[in-house]
């Protein structure tokens, strides 16, 4: 086939839970071509653009993409390696957007993860092209499903449209939900970027983006058919392009995680509730306790215990990523990377510390004794060590959200895994309370204690993290 290609897959063997997809699966792209991928519901046209683009586990095969450099990139491979793609568009089955976001809002993001930064005006222009104008400043959750579509669709042309390079945009059924004035728009923005020698790869049943491809794929039990398209549409105008920047996707998924949490501060309230609650119930059933050896392991427990239950609380972030595609969308933009990010951003960093000392004044009984004054001083250093714990237990939340339905529920067991770090918290507290602060190299010296529960927890996180890659 003549042309460069600018995406390769080879050999792809991809399974859903014990079910083969496909297998010995090859398929490439080459510059400025238009592609539709056609196939019955059910036959894989969603599992190869995942895999395409990263997101899918790979059984066996591997997939490149070129690299503006002409090099070729490692993406994924069936031993887990793998890497984020050039700065690319993408359009998911599903929208792939937050509902707490607004219109501007997601179309900035989807430029700026491609490494394009556009003004107010750039942003304007694409909204007024695509009739989205008048929405610019709606949550998405307030749109219809139409709009909804065609926000996502234009959120997958515009990285290409504004390149001043070649790229590549993925559409996973664009048309589905569009009116008959957007659909025609979308055709003209392909054949546009196309003539622009941007590789466009479609998945679709309409019959009217079949006939804008130059080369149309058909895959039928696992395997692929070729034949020539059609290549009919008109192009039209389009918004010029913009300088590309550095991509920097990790840190805009940072950006947007905290800003959606501030938005709507449903984690921090959903997280602290439960917290105060146990810390209400254990003061009504214990009291103020005074602090001796007898009960020096109770009430470190009892101290410790609200800003666990806030550590492992399931975080909101893993339901926005569940929403509408959301995890998959930045799973693929952002790569390997999105699991941690996501892990440290879903966590809860900023509760533990004041619950612990919260705790400390409802619980126990007030003493101008040098212990507790040294308690006071240091019972920051276990409640520090409870985040390393909160991250891990947000890893292991994730891991849940991504698993099918016959698995999460014995993976959300593996939270009673954290057991183990708390305990060893509880002990550091615990020693604190009854002999003080010690420096000394020893098992159970409380800082040596808290280090081995964040190492517990550090292990225990990178499982969550690293072994679904594989």
């Amino acid at each position: 086939m003549e042309g460069e290609c600018v995406l390769k897959a080879s050999n792809l063997e991809v399974h859903r839970g014990n079910m083969k997809i496909f297998d010995n699966l090859s398929i490439s792209l080459m510059k400025g071509e238009v592609v539709a991928l056609v196939g019955d519901n059910g036959s894989g046209k969603t599992t190869i653009i995942e895999s395409l683009c990263g997101i899918t586990t790979l059984k066996q095969g591997e997939v490149y993409w070129a690299t503006e450099s002409d090099v070729y990139k490692l993406i994924r491979d069936s031993e887990g390696r793998r890497n984020p793609p050039p700065p690319m568009g993408l359009t998911l089955q599903d929208s792939g957007i937050c509902g707490e976001e607004t219109v501007s809002e997601r179309l900035l993001t989807s430029l700026s993860v491609s490494g394009l930064h556009a003004n107010p005006e750039v942003i304007s222009e694409l909204l007024i092209h695509w009739d989205l104008n008048h929405r610019a400043n709606s949550r998405i959750s307030q749109l219809s499903r139409g709009l909804k579509r065609r926000l996502s669709v234009l959120c997958g042309l515009a990285p290409v449209a504004l390149s001043d390079s070649e790229r590549i945009a993925i559409l996973d059924e664009p048309s589905e939900g569009l009116d008959t004035k957007s659909k025609d728009l979308l055709i003209k923005w392909i054949k546009t970027l196309s003539n622009l020698n941007n590789t466009i790869l479609i998945s679709t049943h309409d019959r009217e983006i079949i006939n804008c491809a130059s080369r149309v794929l058909e895959i039928s039990n696992g395997i692929l058919l070729e034949e020539k398209g059609k290549n009919l549409g008109n192009p039209c105008e389009i918004p010029e392009s913009i300088s590309n920047k550095n991509q920097e996707a990790t840190t805009d998924l940072i950006k947007w995680a905290f800003r959606m949490e501030y938005r709507n501060p449903i984690d921090t309230i959903g997280k602290a509730t439960p917290a105060i609650v146990a810390l209400l119930l254990a003061y009504a059933l214990v009291g103020k306790l005074e602090i001796n050896s007898d009960n020096s392991n109770l009430l470190a427990a009892l101290v410790l215990a609200p800003s666990f239950i806030t550590c492992i609380s399931s975080p909101a972030l893993a339901t926005r990523l569940m929403e509408d595609g959301s995890g998959k969308w930045w799973n693929a933009m952002v790569g390997p990377m999105s699991r941690v990010a996501n892990s440290v951003c879903g966590a809860s960093l900023l509760l533990p510390i004041p619950l612990a000392y919260l705790s400390w004044f409802v619980l126990v009984e007030n003493s101008s004794s040098g212990i507790s004054s040294e308690v006071i001083v240091w019972l920051w250093l276990p409640a520090l060590a409870m985040i390393d714990l909160a991250i891990a237990a947000t890893g292991l939340h994730l891991l849940v959200f991504d698993l099918r339905r016959a698995n999460a529920t014995t993976s959300s067991l593996l939270l009673v895994t954290l057991a183990w770090p708390f305990l060893e918290l509880t002990d550091a507290l615990s020693t604190v309370m009854t002999n003080g602060m010690t420096f000394e190299l020893e098992l159970h010296n409380p800082i040596i204690t808290c280090l081995i529960a964040s190492i517990t927890s550090a292990m225990i996180w990178a499982a969550a993290i690293f072994i679904p890659e594989y």
